[in-house]
């Protein structure tokens, strides 16, 4: 009887063993059409580097070995974050014009617009070390530059007073470095920090110091950024105009006293507190005190803005982008 029991237990398990078999090549095989597909379709090219390429202007030594494996890291890395690249190339569109014109205004070449990007991804973040905004300022470096920063009011969220204040930054280190590479170097490391090194290593050249490793990538990232954002199809990157964020129209009011309530101030201009926040994070409370009458500019959508500017122009707008002017 056990002779018997084994002989079919035995025979159970070689059934076994030949089923998964079968089963297995069976589930392999309905895999091979969709495996044949993405072998013809999908493929990851490596990027290749400009021959000549310049920052602000200067030149940047793509010749040297050190120099164009460093801007081909940061060229790699970006494209390939596909998700948080495509909304660089979003909200840059709505950006933009503003950090543009700033720049422009205060004699700061137009790449540094860039930087934001590098610094914040053009958004309202805070650092684990408390630097805040678009152009992460820390406190006392936003207070010391004019910002306005306290528990009620904290002008670091505001993109166009935090960028004003930036280019004075970018003014003062331009009058010390004389050199724009070194200037972007010292936004993200301090001059204390950099004039150390410079007299340590006896060199005056962003591209020939050995500098912390977020400084040693930090003007490579702003250059790569100026290539993919300038020529998103060079790099895969394909999109309709219509894809991007849309300026919003709005309209500026000016404060000069005491609000109780901004949700009912939001109100009295046929708003709400969200995008009366939305357009003005800078004010970091449901009130304000405003116990010095200071004048502020407070800036609100015009009348259905929130959705109408999606549907502007949007017939002659399905045209795949092959470069951008923002």
């Amino acid at each position: 009887m056990k002779k018997i029991t084994s002989t079919i237990l035995i025979t159970f398990a070689i059934i076994g063993i030949i089923s998964l078999f079968i089963f297995a090549k069976d589930y392999l095989k309905s895999d091979k059409p969709y495996n044949d597909l993405r072998d013809s379709t999908y493929s990851v090219y490596a990027l290749p580097v400009p021959d000549s390429v310049t920052f602000a202007g200067e030149l940047v030594p793509v010749e040297s070995f050190d120099v164009r494996e460093a801007l081909d890291k940061e060229l790699h890395k970006i494209t390939y974050w596909h998700s948080e690249t495509f909304l660089y190339f979003k909200r840059a569109h709505r950006y933009f014009p503003a950090i543009e014109k700033i720049l422009a205004e205060n004699n700061i070449p137009d790449d540094f617009k860039y930087m934001a990007i590098a610094e914040s991804g053009l958004s309202d973040v805070v650092s684990p070390a408390k630097a805040t905004g678009f152009w992460q300022f820390m406190k006392r470096t936003a207070i010391s530059y004019g910002l306005e920063v306290n528990n009620e009011i904290d002008e670091r969220y505001n993109i166009l007073k935090s960028t004003k204040a930036a280019c004075r930054f970018l003014k003062d280190a331009r009058r010390k470095y004389k050199d724009w590479a070194l200037v972007a170097a010292s936004y993200n490391m301090g001059q204390g920090n950099l004039d150390k090194q410079i007299q340590k290593q006896n060199s005056k050249s962003y591209y020939d110091l050995l500098l912390n490793p977020e400084t040693s990538r930090y003007v490579y990232r702003i250059i790569a950024f100026k290539l993919i954002l300038n020529n998103p199809q060079d790099y895969g990157f394909k999109f309709r105009k219509k894809d991007l964020y849309p300026q919003i129209s709005t309209y500026e009011v000016k404060l000069d006293s005491a609000v109780n309530d901004f949700a009912a101030y939001a109100k009295h201009f046929n708003t709400n507190y969200k995008m009366l926040k939305y357009f003005n994070p800078w004010l970091r409370d449901s009130f304000l005190t405003n116990k010095y009458k200071k004048t502020y500019t407070i800036i609100l959508p015009e009348k259905n803005a929130r959705s109408k500017n999606y549907f502007i122009n949007i017939q002659d707008s399905d045209i795949i982008i092959n470069s951008i002017d923002y």
